[in-house]
C-alpha cells in the first residue's frame, strides 16, 4: 500500500458527507482504488474503487506535494 498524507479540510469532510460518504470510505479507495484517470469536468485525478461497506465511488483530489493528496470530492457512481 503507497503512503501519503490526505489532507482533510472541514468543508470536503462536509461535502463527502452530503454525499453518504465517511472519511474512513475516501481513505479506503485512495489508498486501494482499482482505477486511476483524470476526471474529464476538473483534468484532476480520479480513483475508483469499493468502500469497506461495498459501494463503488469515485474520488476526485489534487496532489499537493510529493506525499500530500487533498480530497476534492467523493461520490458513489
Amino acid at each position: 500500500m503507497p503512503w501519503f498524507d490526505i489532507l482533510w479540510t472541514d468543508e470536503i469532510e462536509r461535502h463527502i458527507a452530503e454525499h453518504g460518504l465517511t472519511l474512513e470510505d475516501v481513505r479506503h479507495v485512495l489508498w486501494n482504488f482499482d482505477d486511476e484517470d483524470v476526471s474529464r469536468s476538473s483534468g484532476r485525478p480520479i480513483r475508483f474503487g469499493m468502500t469497506p461497506g461495498g459501494l463503488y465511488i469515485a474520488v476526485v483530489f489534487e496532489w499537493i506535494d510529493d506525499v500530500t493528496i487533498e480530497p476534492v470530492t467523493a461520490y458513489e457512481v
